[in-house]
């Protein structure tokens, strides 16, 4: 059995898929479940104050900080994964942040990780 994380309208779901022998013609059912990275996030429409930005595309590797706590400016908020690097994304100012990603997430350049306020 080989797992992978499968993303399907904007929603990842862990599957585990079997291997079958070549020469079989053999559907194989697979277990489907959302991952962690299909929590709803807030949403920060309308939500006052510094939208910290992924710079580059990549995988939401880790949130080295808890939602609504008070952060610091240029403290490590979220690792972000790209070529298999391990980028800190940093708090560019001071105040409460508000996360909007969550751990295991694709995100895109531009995308809004966190809200500062």
């Amino acid at each position: 059995m080989r797992n992978f994380v499968v993303t399907i309208d904007g929603k990842s779901y862990s599957v585990g898929v079997e291997e079958v022998g070549e020469s079989e013609s053999t559907v194989v059912p697979v277990t489907a479940k959302p991952t962690e990275a299909t929590k709803a996030a807030p949403k920060t429409d309308n939500v006052k104050g510094e939208k910290v930005l992924s710079p580059f595309p990549g995988l939401i590797k880790n949130i080295l900080v808890a939602d609504g706590t008070s952060v610091k400016k240029d403290q490590p908020i979220i690792v972000l994964e790209a070529m298999k690097m391990d980028n800190e994304i940093t708090a560019p100012c001071d105040g409460k942040i508000t996360v909007n990603v969550a751990k295991g997430a694709n995100v895109e350049t531009n995308s809004v990780l966190a809200v500062i306020g």
